[in-house]
């Protein structure tokens, strides 16, 4: 392909990106908002408690296979059959241990019958989630434009089923039963666009030598999804065992509007990692000063909207979730601050891919994963919800920041992280300087 026809289809490529993930977002956001409303907090704070259940184990089901699939599929496209087929199998039979993994523990633990069909129902999302090796067939084929079009789709029909539901009066179950959907939605467009644009799923191949392999490349990144995994998500449940419904309602209203803060780093590390690549081919020492400044701008953007909406958390909750809802407000205002703590640690993580040295990053999640569950089991029953938003940022600070000083690889993160905590606002108004090659 020709270098500037390459160049075309990643732009290309990072647009649909951009689109499908404000599409999402937004959409997530707005039904989030209605449906919150309408359940009232100890109802949402239900269903959000079986949603982060569920997603505890979905990592496991997964098995880190997703990044495995993608570059071996990109080195070796005349394989790609035989991997699809083969990661499909292995994903079957994970998901099917998964859900024995969730009826034990459910069984176990929960005592409440209702809330363990809750989980039976969304569990069997497991069921639909392994054609996700359709996802990242085109992503290895770098056509982002098939996913993004099947994930705006499953977002759009999900938000009219959801909207239907709330029309017609229906109770929680109904609205766990059409998040489970949504799954299924999302699955049913990666089908239908492969078939279209590439072939026949029949075609597809097992390979017991390739499934091997991929077991053992996958399963490091596994350890690394699983603590990750753990330690953005173990919040919602904790706080479910040892407060209850209610209050995992709060915590998760306010954790929907952090999402959307939460978004500007993200956005702004995959913009520039490209760019900081193409640096540091050429020149090590101009790398280090962009880098720092990608790290400052980061950081203190996020600050100055965390900031924001932080002095506004009373008319954000009022207004969009009501007055039902305003003992979130104080969540609000500590948790926008975790955008700070996800820049830091965002900017440090898309240094060390392009350095090449995320096969240390088990150990930074690791980390995160211990801090957030003792931090959380010694302050929620004393302190409440409150402390579960100190404990999410104090966890990602503890993974994406002080990790980095223990780990002789990741010092060099850490000089610069402290360096843009100390005097990153001062490249605040340097933003423009910051894409130029």
């Amino acid at each position: 392909m020709p270098l500037n026809d390459h160049r075309r289809q990643i732009a290309e490529n990072l647009v649909w990106a951009v689109t499908g993930k404000v599409v999402t977002l937004m959409g997530s956001l707005l039904v989030g908002i209605i449906v919150a409303r309408y359940l009232g907090p100890e109802r949402y704070g239900l269903m959000n408690y079986v949603i982060s259940y569920v997603f505890l184990f979905q990592t496991f089901a997964a098995f880190g296979l997703d990044n495995i699939e993608i570059r071996e599929e990109s080195k070796r496209p005349e394989d790609t059959k035989k991997i699809m087929g083969t990661s499909l199998a292995i994903r079957y039979a994970l998901a099917l241990l998964t859900l024995l993994a969730i009826a034990i523990t459910t069984w176990t633990f929960e005592a409440d019958a209702y809330t363990a069909l809750l989980i039976a129902i969304y569990s069997s999302s497991l069921l639909v989630n392994p054609f996700n090796v359709i996802r990242n067939n085109f992503l290895a084929r770098v056509q982002n434009e098939y996913v993004v079009k099947s994930e705006i789709s499953r977002t759009l029909l999900g938000m009219a089923i959801k909207f239907s539901l709330l029309w017609l009066g229906c109770g929680l179950t109904w609205f766990v039963v059409a998040s489970t959907f949504d799954w299924v939605l999302l699955a049913s467009g990666y089908i239908l666009s492969y078939r279209r644009k590439v072939g026949r799923i029949r075609d597809w191949q097992f390979s017991r030598e390739e499934a091997r392999f991929l077991t053992k490349e996958s399963f490091p990144l596994l350890l690394t999804s699983a603590a990750v995994i753990v330690y953005q998500r173990i919040d919602q449940v904790m706080i479910d065992n040892f407060i209850g419904h209610e209050s995992v309602g709060y915590f998760s209203v306010a954790s929907r509007m952090v999402e959307v803060l939460i978004y500007v780093p993200m956005m702004l590390a995959q913009t520039i990692s490209p760019v900081l690549t193409s640096i540091r081919k050429r020149d090590e020492a101009e790398y280090r000063k962009k880098a720092q400044l990608f790290m400052n701008v980061s950081l203190w953007t996020s600050g100055v909207l965390a900031t924001i909406v932080s002095l506004m958390a009373y008319w954000v909750v009022m207004l969009l979730f009501g007055e039902q809802y305003l003992p979130a407000v104080i969540v609000l205002q500590v948790m926008s601050f975790k955008a700070m703590s996800v820049a830091l640690s965002n900017t440090a993580g898309t240094m060390l891919v392009v350095e090449g040295l995320q096969r240390y990053a088990i150990f930074r999640d690791l980390f995160g994963c211990i801090v957030c569950i003792t931090l959380n089991y010694l302050l929620l029953p004393r302190y409440g919800i409150v402390a579960a938003a100190c404990v999410a940022i104090l966890s990602n600070v503890s993974a994406g920041y002080i990790a980095d000083a223990f780990i002789p690889a990741y010092r060099h993160l850490f000089r610069h992280q402290t360096k843009a905590l100390l005097f990153g606002w001062k490249d605040l108004i340097h933003i423009k300087t910051l894409l130029k090659k």
